[in-house]
């Protein structure tokens, strides 16, 4: 029953992730278009500056991709884009934030998948309902996940990873952000697909996980890219498979999960811009068609590639149907796994 309900949760996500990859080129003019035919009240706002709170703290992915948009966004929006960092409890201080703001454009917020999927699915008293509580505006990058190990590891590729995975079951242990995190619950679908066995080591945030493994401290890490990417290519760490579309042009000869069999592990944690409930469909489609015009810039693009990140761009539809593919499928990993909050 439950891998009944995984093959169809995947197989809706992935007609939704087909719809989604289209080329955002194009929205510049569509841009254009609709802030000349859009209601008068549309092409006035923002009229002081908006609020961009990041539900985590200075320096990790979520802050880098906000600042990276917030120049461009400000400079089409006509208003200062100010980020704030609101911290805390895996994010859910910051995203209770967004989701009490009043609905008028003026706060808006970074929604990533620890906010709106790993977070409500697996602390039941998460102040604020990630369906219901926010609308979506758009998915605008997503960062890819890996499997990565201490050089001292005997398995240095997929096939020998998991030859000594399954050769000593219970007995080698992987780090992560937390527990609850989206690797957490990541490693543990990875688990189920797999039949085998790992032993959690949690960690408070993905830098001192990153410092203990590196260390030799603990065999490996199950991490968002481009927090590992910097130790891979020093050689510090090794990778073995990751969480992406396609192969990550960084890590040409490591084969995504789908590559090897685990398509439903093939996944990534977004970046996207959300408000609260009730945010005026005007102000949705200006900050959506501000944002795809930003997308379409070179520079910028760059700058977030360079990351190691993969540009998304959907419809605000299109990213509120993501989030719920997300948070449903968490749910069930975390009811299945029967995880619970310390």
């Amino acid at each position: 029953m439950i891998r009944s309900t995984y093959n169809q949760l995947f197989k809706t996500y992935q007609e939704t992730c087909t719809m989604q990859r289209r080329s955002i080129i194009g929205w510049g003019a569509s841009a254009a278009l609709l802030a000349a035919s859009g209601p008068s009240w549309a092409r006035t706002y923002p009229t002081r500056p908006v609020r961009l709170i990041v539900p985590f703290a200075p320096g990790g992915p979520t802050d880098i991709v906000a600042r990276m948009v917030s120049e461009p966004l400000s400079t089409l929006l006509g208003q200062p884009l100010v980020v704030e960092n609101r911290a805390g409890a895996g994010g859910s201080i910051g995203a209770a934030e967004i989701a009490r703001a009043a609905p008028d454009g003026y706060t808006l917020g970074v929604a990533t998948v620890s906010t709106v999927a790993a977070n409500p699915a697996f602390n039941p008293r998460t102040p604020y309902n990630p369906l219901t509580d926010f609308t979506p505006i758009t998915n605008i990058a997503a960062a890819p996940s890996v499997f990565a190990v201490h050089p001292s590891f005997p398995g240095r590729d997929f096939e020998s990873f998991m030859r000594e995975v399954r050769r000593t079951p219970g007995r080698l242990s992987y780090a992560t952000s937390g527990t609850g995190s989206i690797n957490h619950i990541l490693v543990e679908l990875f688990e189920f697909e797999t039949r085998t066995f790992l032993v959690h080591i949690p960690y408070r945030g993905t830098g001192p996980a990153l410092v203990d493994v590196v260390a030799g401290h603990v065999p490996m890490i199950f991490s968002d890219l481009p927090s590992a990417l910097p130790h891979i290519q020093a050689g510090r760490l090794v990778p073995i498979v990751v969480g992406a579309p396609q192969r990550v042009a960084q890590l040409p000869n490591v084969p995504t999960f789908a590559e090897v069999g685990l398509p439903r592990v093939n996944r990534m944690a977004f970046f996207g811009l959300h408000g609260p409930r009730g945010l005026p469909r005007e102000v949705v489609e200006r900050v959506h068609t501000s944002t795809m015009r930003a997308l379409t810039d070179p520079a910028l693009r760059r700058r977030i590639e360079d990351t190691a990140l993969v540009i998304v761009g959907n419809t605000p539809e299109q990213f509120a149907e993501q989030t719920r593919l997300e948070f449903e499928l968490y749910q069930g990993v975390v009811q299945r796994a029967g995880l619970r909050p310390d």
